[in-house]
């Protein structure tokens, strides 16, 4: 049985993220390797409210800030080339990857 590769990456710009996969599949593109994603996961959406005023005097008015966190998930056939091709894309500091094999 084959050990398979699942990676998955996580970040708070979209844009990013879906750069990040591209170049993980043109690298099992061009090695040969099978590939399934990038799965979009479900957005985690973290939500603070805070109180404009800065004394709590005068009326209570809101502002809701909003970090989105995007997720993506990627199988691919843990093949020793592609791999090591895959240790070398560059990340940006705002997205988090996770490589576990399993079999």
């Amino acid at each position: 049985m084959a050990q398979k590769a699942r990676i998955r990456l996580s970040g708070t710009s979209p844009e990013t993220l879906d750069k990040v996969c591209n170049q993980i599949r043109s690298i099992a593109d061009k090695i040969g390797v099978s590939i399934s994603g990038p799965i979009p996961l479900p957005t985690k959406k973290l939500v603070v409210p805070v109180l404009k005023s800065p004394d709590g005097e005068g009326t209570s008015t809101w502002d809701h800030w909003e970090m989105r966190v995007h997720k993506r998930l990627i199988d691919l056939d843990s093949d020793e080339r592609a791999l090591r091709q895959l240790m070398r894309v560059q990340v940006p500091k705002d997205i988090s990857i996770e490589i576990v094999l399993t079999s």
